[in-house]
């Protein structure tokens, strides 16, 4: 028998460098597994792991062996069938490695290989279409920021981090406490002595002396009070607590006329996607409204959202009005940061695309943080683009790009990170 030993160090995660070799080679049907896991999940609910299931036949390793090649000779204990030179069938399946006989049937049946899949590396799957530089990729990964902030003093800590004042008002109070007999005595001392001298006592006198000696020994003592003491010392105490976030609403809206097709909505959804996450860096509580339309708008659920199609034309300042009457009825306290994020193919009524531009400039963005619009489209922008650019005139905080492939997303969302550098 032969034995192969590897003796190289390993450390606590050494099957890490195991795991990333599986997830390279088994790439294709990873993401596969992530693009369904996308379609069918919320837009709140991405940033989880994912199992994902892989056919055995396509996870079998290498393996070493001894080749049964030239003569052998074997004994089979408990023989009663076979003689010396008689040649055996080989056994059919059933020996393991998940293979085994389907019910009566001679086809044998494997299970399949299922592995989870971390929030990490399904979000790396996520953003790889998306061409997302590394750091963005790390930034929308990042788990919680925290701040330091104060909490009370402590009687340790470093020279640095010593509170003065807070040491000196210990020391004062030290002093006063030790000293504050003494001190009472002698003045006590003091006092008695002056009433003798004032009655003429001669400085020969055994009480003059016994009081001058007291004193002296009052003062000595008092003196012997160090100014501060180690004891004295308070260090500010730092803790790390997680940045005081405020709470944000997210707007999507999208056109679901005819002529938006699954592939242009599996799009928005992306983008949809890409700017919650984005969004979640920065607030503790995110809410999610989602306003389709055509003709009409209407605000609906998720799953109606990307799953409804309609049929006719299409009126965008709908969506914009309902939008305008949520905010001002739900999110117009002060107390909400609103985004918007519209989807469309572009194609509007002419005349109500200049209504658009109009309730944009004049109503909707001073009311919201940033609004960003999408035109997926593979061919020349359409007459809701030309309205739109009108906007970049009047508000800063509106972006605007046209979509092919979900690789197009992201420089929507570099104007959007360089404006969180400060």
């Amino acid at each position: 028998m032969t034995y192969l030993i590897d003796r190289r160090l390993q450390s606590k995660n050494k099957s890490a460098v195991n795991r990333e070799r599986f997830l390279r080679r088994y790439k294709g049907q990873i993401k596969d597994a992530v693009g369904r896991a996308i379609k069918g999940r919320s837009i709140t609910d991405v940033e989880n792991g994912e199992k994902v299931s892989i056919p055995v036949k396509d996870v079998g390793e290498p393996s070493f062996g001894h080749a049964h090649g030239g003569v052998w000779e074997v004994v089979n204990p408990g023989n009663k069938e076979y003689l010396k030179g008689d040649q055996i069938a080989r056994p059919k399946g059933g020996g393991g490695g998940g293979r085994g006989k389907a019910g009566n049937s001679d086809e044998t049946t494997e299970d399949d290989f299922i592995f989870e899949l971390s929030r990490e590396e399904f979000m790396n799957y996520f953003f790889e279409d998306l061409e997302l530089p590394h750091m963005v990729k790390t930034q929308l990964t990042a788990t919680t920021e925290f701040k330091n902030q104060r909490a009370g003093y402590n009687m340790s800590g470093t020279p640095s981090n010593i509170h003065v004042l807070r040491s000196l008002r210990g020391a004062l109070g030290r002093r006063i406490a030790v000293g504050g007999g003494a001190r009472k005595q002698l003045a006590q001392a003091e006092e008695d002595l002056a009433a003798l001298l004032h009655e003429g006592a001669p400085d020969s006198d055994p009480l003059v002396t016994e009081l001058r000696r007291l004193i002296h020994h009052l003062h000595t003592r008092l003196l012997a009070i160090p100014f501060i003491d180690p004891f004295d010392l308070r260090y500010s105490n730092r803790i790390k607590v997680p940045k005081p976030m405020t709470q944000a609403v997210m707007f999507c809206i999208m056109d679901v006329s005819g002529s938006m097709d699954e592939s242009r909505k599996d799009t928005a959804k992306r983008f949809f996607i890409l700017l919650y996450l984005f969004l979640k860096r920065a607030y503790d509580k995110i809410e999610v409204v989602f306003i389709r339309h055509h003709t009409a708008a209407a605000e609906v659920d998720e799953h109606e959202f990307f799953n409804s199609r309609e049929s006719g034309g299409t009126v965008v300042s709908s969506a914009l009005h309902l939008l305008n009457t949520i905010i001002d009825e739900r999110y117009g306290a002060g107390q909400w940061n609103s985004y918007v994020a519209q989807a469309s193919d572009g194609d509007n009524w002419d005349n109500d695309s200049v209504l658009c531009r109009q309730l944009l400039i004049n109503t909707i963005m001073p009311k919201v943080q940033y609004y960003t619009y999408v035109e997926i489209t593979d061919g020349p922008q359409q007459n809701l683009w030309e309205q739109y650019a009108g906007v970049l005139d009047h508000h800063a905080h509106f972006a605007m790009q046209k979509i092919v492939t979900p690789a197009d997303i992201y420089p929507v969302f570099r104007e959007l990170f360089k404006k969180q550098v400060k």
